[in-house]
């Protein structure tokens, strides 16, 4: 009886922290768009990279809190990894479909979904050196 409750102690501590490191920081990304892995470190999709530069000079200015164009508050952490692909995918964004991401090239476009992509809802790990800066 000991030893079952022992393994099913285990195993509860083996699921949980493999769903924990599959939330922390990713390290890399699959573009669906091109079916490319891209590496993600902090120098290329942390708050120092291009990407994040871009979001706030492309994104943030139109996606601040009270706005006056009426479009949604958003940070990093407004959707999860897989919401941020979805969005870049997709294109449905009301920004995208009038053109305002015309602006951005196409390789803007990928830096800056995999900013948003590493810091996106969940992925913040206290334990990883990365995260710390």
């Amino acid at each position: 009886m000991r030893i079952a409750i022992l393994l099913s102690a285990v195993m509860t501590l083996v699921i949980f922290s493999s769903v924990v490191d599959s939330q922390a920081t990713p390290k890399k990304r699959l573009d669906e768009a091109t079916q490319v892995c891209r590496i993600l470190t902090f120098q290329n999709s942390g708050w120092v990279s291009e990407g994040s530069k871009i979001f706030a000079r492309s994104c943030k200015t139109c996606h601040t809190r009270d706005n006056d164009k009426g479009a949604t508050f958003l940070h990093s952490e407004s959707k999860t990894m897989t919401a941020w692909n979805r969005v870049f995918l997709q294109k449905y964004p009301q920004c995208a479909k009038d053109g305002k991401w015309s602006d951005l090239s196409l390789d803007e476009l990928t830096k800056l979904n995999d900013y948003l992509f590493r810091n996106a809802a969940n992925t913040y790990d206290p334990n990883d050196a990365d995260d710390c800066g």
